[in-house]
């Protein structure tokens, strides 16, 4: 079953129920990628190092680095 199925499914039966209708799926996917980011950063800190950015570094060195001919 997709993640669009189960959302119709859980709808209907919310409203059978006169519960509250559950959010679209996907709706939160970017507010949990920037807060596992920030996470990343402040463990980072606590442990005595900068709160790079990781993936701006990975992209940083895909860029600069020397392409083999």
């Amino acid at each position: 079953m997709t993640a669009i199925e189960q959302y119709l499914i859980d709808t209907y039966r919310a409203s059978q129920h006169g519960d509250r209708m559950p959010p679209p799926p996907g709706r939160d996917d970017v507010a949990v990628v920037r807060a596992a980011r920030s996470y990343q950063q402040f463990r980072a800190v606590v442990d005595g190092g900068e709160a790079r950015h990781p993936w701006r570094a990975a992209l940083r060195r895909m860029l600069t680095r020397p392409r083999p001919c």
